[in-house]
């Protein structure tokens, strides 16, 4: 049953796109900070092991917000490791050694990356896509980028 909820079937389609490339988006982040996680190496181990793993398990959560944002808009989300490959605009890539600071410095990069596209979205998807919801909905989700940069940030020097 389609979503009879006052966004015509084109402006919906259209934030569903931008939502699936945040899907997208998301799921690496997840991946890479699972990475890191898993690979940390260094003095200051048990700290960014313990302190990656919480910056996963948020992630976690919001794949799943914007999936069911998705469903909420009345569309299938993506759901493919070859799929989020290809909307995606960060690399599944890290140009750092296995240390804290190479990862946090890639993970830094990636959530202000994300940051930019969602903020460039919320006033088109708000005003001209009619979309007030998703336009909330992504705020919401930048601000939590923007904590999850300044913890991140906060370990460097």
């Amino acid at each position: 049953m389609n979503a009879n909820i006052g966004i015509s079937e084109a402006n919906s389609h259209a934030v569903v796109q931008f939502l699936s490339v945040i899907l997208a988006d998301e799921y690496v982040l997840y991946t890479k900070t699972r990475r890191a996680h898993w690979n940390v190496e260094g003095i200051d181990f048990f700290a960014k092991h313990t302190f990656f793993q919480a910056q996963y398990e948020q992630l976690d959560g919001v794949i799943d917000e914007v999936a069911e944002r998705i469903r909420t808009l009345g569309h299938y989300a993506p759901a493919t490791l070859k799929s989020f490959l290809s909307l995606t605009h960060l690399t599944e890539e890290l140009t750092n050694n296995n240390s804290s600071e190479g990862f946090i410095r890639e993970l830094v990069s990636d959530h202000q990356s994300v940051i930019i596209k969602l903020r460039e979205n919320i006033n088109h998807i708000g005003n001209e896509l009619h979309d007030l919801g998703t336009s909330d909905f992504i705020t919401g989700l930048m601000e939590k980028h923007e904590k999850m940069a300044w913890l991140l940030r906060s370990h460097l020097s």
